[in-house]
């Protein structure tokens, strides 16, 4: 009987264009969903927006037209909220009316909230390869659907139900592999360029594999929201994936895409051994880059994983206050901060990290106790941003009870995704809080090492190869195979492949746009907001 379902599973659309687009972060969790399924014997069709040129409304339903699925799934998290929208009131509008599955942090984050407003037929709470089985099984055999742990669905009366969450997946290694064949992973991957992602300035030519390694992560803070616990993969498990896509995609970049890479050392120790031996295995040169925290590394572990290939790590820093850092729960230190950013940097590893202000401890004091130590000692490595109160983290939780999000609905579907700040703090004016905005930006703008090339050499329509001296190191590199879509004003991050620093390759246009970098941010997020609102009523 399963052979006999369809099931169709829509990529959302990762930016706000009609045009295709490949750069975005490959949607790891639809891709596991895929895969559990087609274990289970169903048969799955994908639709990857990304890929598809032209109107949502327009693309979906020459889709459903074509093909009779029974069902159709899709997620994301609550910075798509549009997107998902629109998915879903094209597919429910559809003459064969399939039935709509959502999954994914927008509806685990908010299940009551978005249920409603979306008004999909079935939810799947947390993760999701377990659940997503045993309900179209239980649906497809007329059983009851209560059982099934981790779904919202609607009664006879109409009203939302929502069963028992489901414990979080223990042992990783009996998923399959992500199905990224189905998704359209290798369409993706012939059009990553040298500049597509910093992390993959290593290359000329970047096959980028993602790679979840483990899942959730051990840690409480504040601004973060994960609802699963912290589990691993066996080494033999990733190795094994790690195989695979070496001989079937080419790739020789490992993005490895977990909260936390790793909370033990020996783990570390291990991939490092293990990698090197696959490298050798396959006659490969694999380079590959991780998230871990300040902590977890020293300067043992560096040069090891510098050794096995490492390129670059990021870490959440968030604040260089003490005060700031308990306050959001993080198990850090700033000396730990900086003592990891500075050995990172000789091991010749690029990092990637933020400091984010705006938390609810944050005063002037904290403020410019992490501005003065970025503007003295982080040479433009760590990027400056606001918290953003994203769904389900405690954050946003303050937000709710202090009023300063007053209506849940509203926030996600028309503010959350625009990237503008607002004052969460209980120390801070809003005039005092406006100023921390400008001087964050305003320090930003002028600690940014902006490059023009020494030359520019156009290989193909919009495939430019580029000479470059670093900023850092003062050496000449040349990068091949960039894409710059206009010669006027583009500009983007890299990292040079002699020191590992990061600097930004700039037109003189965006080059002078960065002088001028808090305006221009302001006006960038009024820009999107109206292109949003647009784009919305055009798809």
């Amino acid at each position: 009987m399963k052979n006999s379902i369809n099931i169709l599973i829509i990529i959302p659309r990762y930016n706000l264009t009609n045009e295709i687009n490949y750069r975005y972060a490959f949607p790891l969790g639809l891709s596991f969903i895929s895969a559990a399924l087609k274990q289970a014997g169903f048969h799955v069709d994908c639709l990857n927006l990304n890929h598809c040129e032209g109107h949502i409304k327009t693309i979906i339903n020459g889709a459903l037209s074509k093909k009779a699925y029974n069902y159709v799934g899709t997620g994301s998290n609550s910075l798509l909220y549009a997107v998902i929208e629109k998915i879903l009131n094209t597919v429910r509008e559809h003459p064969s009316r399939p039935k709509i599955v959502l999954g994914g942090p927008i509806i685990t984050s908010e299940p009551e909230t978005i249920f409603n407003a979306l008004n999909p037929d079935y939810a799947v709470i947390g993760e999701g390869e377990k659940t997503i089985v045993e309900l179209l099984e239980c649906l497809e055999q007329g059983k009851n659907i209560w059982e099934v742990k981790g779904i919202g669905y609607r009664d006879k009366t109409g009203k939302a139900i929502f069963t028992l969450r489901r414990d979080a997946i223990e042992d990783l290694d009996a998923l399959p592999f992500p199905d990224f064949e189905g998704i359209g992973f290798k369409e993706q991957l012939d059009h990553i360029y040298t500049n597509t992602d910093y992390v993959n300035n290593v290359f000329d030519n970047p096959r980028v594999y993602p790679l979840l390694a483990s899942r959730g992560c051990p840690f409480k803070c504040t601004f973060c929201y994960h609802y699963e616990m912290y589990r691993a993969r066996s080494m033999d498990n990733i190795i094994d994936e790690l195989r695979l896509a070496v001989k079937s995609y080419g790739s020789n970049i490992i993005n490895i895409f977990d909260e936390c890479f790793s909370i033990k050392k020996g783990r570390i120790y291990e991939f490092c051994e293990r990698i090197k031996k696959l490298q050798k295995e396959l006659s490969c040169d694999l380079k590959w880059s991780c998230q871990m925290t300040v902590n977890s590394v020293d300067k043992d572990i560096l040069e090891q994983m510098k050794e096995a290939g490492c390129d670059s790590i990021s870490y959440g820093f968030e604040s260089y206050s003490p005060v700031v850092l308990r306050s959001m729960h993080k198990p850090v230190t700033a000396e730990q901060i900086d003592k990891a950013f500075h050995e990172t940097l000789d091991a010749g590893i690029a990092v990637q990290a933020n400091f984010i202000f705006g938390d609810i401890a944050e005063t002037l004091e904290t403020a410019t106790h992490t501005l003065n130590y970025w503007k003295e000692k982080c040479k433009g490595q760590v990027n400056l941003d606001f918290i953003q109160p994203y769904p389900g983290s405690e954050i946003y939780n303050h937000c709710l009870r202090k009023g300063l999000i007053k209506d849940k609905l509203d926030f996600i579907k028309n503010h959350i995704a625009s990237g503008a700040t607002f004052n969460m703090t209980e120390g801070m004016t809003d005039e005092e809080f406006r100023q921390l905005k400008k001087d964050v930006f305003d320090a930003e703008s002028k600690g940014r090492e902006q490059v023009r090339p020494i030359s520019i050499k156009k290989v193909k329509k919009t495939i430019y190869s580029l000479d470059v001296k670093c900023p850092y190191c003062k050496q000449t590199v040349k990068y091949n195979n960039c894409f710059i879509k206009n010669r006027l004003t583009y500009g983007f991050n890299i990292i040079c492949r002699n020191c590992h620093m990061r600097f930004f390759i700039v037109s003189f246009a965006q080059k002078l746009a960065y002088s001028h970098y808090s305006k221009i941010r302001d006006m960038r997020v009024f820009q999107k907001n109206m292109i949003k609102r647009i784009k919305k009523k055009l798809q």
